[in-house]
């Protein structure tokens, strides 16, 4: 009776609003039983859907109340009329703010869109409110006479769409095409509905018009990735499951198996059913609200919340014996890697970390990850982001990166004439972080130049100071990597920092370790010649290991020849490589290079050095590395009181 009376009356069916609100429910319930990656964008996703239920609920508790007018019904079909319309503006203000998310807009237009889209929203919301409160918009007689004004709602919405239509249009080429295409499409059929059902009169279909969009975030966004056979989900959802985790301080579990077996180019190399079935039961038992992730040929990661399973160990324990029950039936060899994730070791590269831990693993065992081994990794990690940060900010005047210096005796001089620059980092979690702990991990993912300018120009820095107030010294030398001469723009770089700071570019001297690669060496060559140019001294760093070759010493104009500590540590107890080092220091000193020993740790190193041809000492036998503003106390000082300069015992 009462839908045939709301139809007859004002042309209004429940159906829109019953099919809106069964969808959102349907929405809700896939996303819950499916793995969705719990991302902000997904998080307003599930708002939009919460107001389309709420816009759906107010417009059939609205109509239903309508349809049988009492005047005890004024104030709930007020309420309900207002709620229906607010939510609805809700939802469109939403909309904005998930196109800004995932677009992936920077702060300040991201806020700029919120910023706009909530004054909206809060505009049209309040002007509906006060004029229906009013009785200027919207108000009923006693006898059920319905009386409406200007149409707020319609306003709103002619808005709303023009503003997510020019925000589409300005993120368009930051989303994939056929992606904006389809919500482009799915905004415009639910224009098209609602100007349809007002050309008939009608209004049964607003809300769930409004729903359309949502269905093309859902499928495009958020759909379900599952593997159906196994029930595991990709790579990315356990970098969204392990992020998740650590803004909850939940700690989880894990249970990792390679096979390499399946570890194969060829794609239609699928996994027997019979070991997917196994599987399958692991994935459904082994632990409660557990979840399976693929996360690369033949490797899966077996995820679980530890607060839902407290008895884990004893979990573990079954599903171990159930796996070598399968093992020994199917015969695939393997790698097991269990661990914890606490609140005190978490990161994100999980992946990396079991795969870190499988090159160090035999075939067909199964590895217990210790803490120590969360701790090295997320350390690991957490430089990584800071070099990462360092290198996108590119600050020369970066705290976080430190110059220490270590002073270099000048035997003929009798004093400290010279430095090497050393670099350090100071970050936030770490405290101070030596070289070789970060210098690989900057050369791996490219980092290490950024490093060197900010080196280079703190060094240039304090030359000047020590310049100004002084200071006698002829030059401090910075170390450069020999992947940074492959920069194209390496000379310029070094170039112009020297050249900005206002120093004499003799001030600097540049380190390299000579590489194998013939590629490299050209490279070398022709950056060391362009920079002595400008009267910057090279040094040959680490002499005596890894790759040294005569030919192309020669060929590469060095100044000073570094020995590397390995061979003043071999002199002590050597005596064949003693003559050695001797006869190659005699030869070096020959052909006119300068010889510096480091590593020199006593009186005995250094008489052996000054025996061997040595023109400079460098060693904790006159100082450890020490901050670079700290080289005031060993250089001497042009107007300061004479004094008797004497080696350091």
């Amino acid at each position: 009776m009462i839908v045939s009376k709301m139809i007859t009356v004002d042309q209004y069916s429940p159906v829109g609003d019953l099919v809106c609100i069964v969808f959102c429910w349907a929405m809700l319930i896939l996303v819950t039983c499916a793995y969705v990656r719990r991302t902000r964008s997904f998080t307003i996703f599930r708002g939009i859907l919460l107001t389309l239920m709420v816009a759906a609920y107010g417009s059939l508790i609205y109509r239903s109340l309508l349809s049988s007018w009492q005047a005890s019904y004024y104030i709930p079909v007020i309420a309900s009329r207002l709620v229906m319309h607010i939510a609805l503006f809700a939802s469109l203000f939403l909309f904005m703010v998930y196109i800004a998310e995932v677009a992936r807009l920077e702060k300040k237009p991201r806020h700029r869109v919120i910023l706009s889209a909530g004054i909206a929203f809060a505009a049209f919301a309040l002007y509906d409110l006060i004029g229906t409160v009013t009785g200027g918009i919207f108000r009923i007689d006693p006898d059920g006479q319905v009386y409406t004004g200007p149409s707020v709602f319609s306003f709103g919405y002619l808005a709303f769409l023009l503003m997510n239509v020019s925000l589409m249009l300005y993120v368009r080429r930051r989303v994939y095409k056929r992606l904006m295409v389809g919500f482009f499409l799915m905004v415009f059929l639910a224009a098209l509905i609602n100007v349809l059902q007002r050309m008939n009169g009608q209004s049964s279909f607003t809300v769930v018009s409004f729903a359309l969009p949502a269905m093309a975030m859902l499928y495009f966004m958020h759909s379900n990735p599952y593997d159906t056979q196994l029930g595991a989900v990709d790579p990315n959802s356990l970098a969204d499951y392990v992020q998740h985790a650590e803004k909850r301080h939940r700690p989880f579990g894990y249970m990792s198996l390679y096979m390499p077996a399946f570890d194969l180019d060829d794609p239609s190399q699928s996994i027997p059913e019979e070991v997917q079935a196994a599987m399958r039961k692991v994935s459904d038992n082994a632990f409660r609200s557990s979840t399976l992730f693929f996360v690369g040929r033949g490797h899966y990661i077996l995820v679980y919340p530890l607060h839902k399973n407290e008895d884990a160990q004893e979990r573990i324990r079954k599903t171990m014996d159930f796996f070598m029950e399968n093992y020994n039936k199917f015969q695939y060899d393997y790698k097991i890697v269990i661990g914890q994730a606490d609140e005190n070791h978490v990161f994100r590269d999980y992946i990396g970390f079991i795969r870190n831990i499988h090159y160090s693993m035999k075939m067909n065992s199964v590895h217990v990850v210790k803490s120590d081994e969360r701790g090295a990794y997320a350390e690991y990690e957490y430089i990584l982001h800071e070099l990462t940060d360092i290198y996108n900010r590119h600050n020369l005047d970066d705290p976080r990166v430190l110059v220490y210096c270590q002073p270099v005796w000048d035997i003929s001089m009798n004093r400290f004439d010279t430095a090497e620059a050393l670099m350090r980092l100071n970050l936030e979690k770490t405290g101070l972080v030596l070289p070789d702990r970060f210098i690989s991990i900057a050369e791996e993912n490219g980092f290490i130049h950024t490093l060197t300018e900010i080196i280079l120009h703190k060094t240039c820095e304090e030359i000047r100071k020590l310049t100004r107030e002084g200071y006698l010294f002829s030059r401090i030398s910075v170390n450069i990597s020999a992947q940074e001469l492959k920069e194209g723009t390496f000379c310029q770089d070094i170039t112009r920092i020297i050249t900005q700071s206002g120093i004499d570019s003799s001030r600097i001297a540049l380190e390299l370790t000579e590489s194998e690669n013939e590629s490299d060496f050209r490279i070398a060559q022709d950056r060391i010649n362009h920079l002595r140019k400008m009267s910057i001294q090279f040094y040959l760093d680490d002499f005596g290991t890894g790759y040294s070759n005569m030919d192309r010493i020669m060929q590469l104009p060095f100044d000073i020849i570094k020995f590397d500590r390995t061979l003043v540590t071999a002199c002590r107890t050597d005596p064949k490589a003693a003559v050695i080092i001797k006869r190659l220091a005699q030869l070096f000193e020959e052909l006119k290079y300068t010889v510096l020993y480091e590593g020199v740790e006593t009186e005995d190193d250094a008489e052996r050095c000054r025996d061997m041809s040595a023109f400079y000492l460098q060693g904790t036998k006159y100082s450890a590395p020490v901050p670079i503003a700290e080289m005031k106390n060993f250089f001497a000082k042009a107007d300061g009181p004479k004094r008797d300069v004497k080696e350091p015992a």
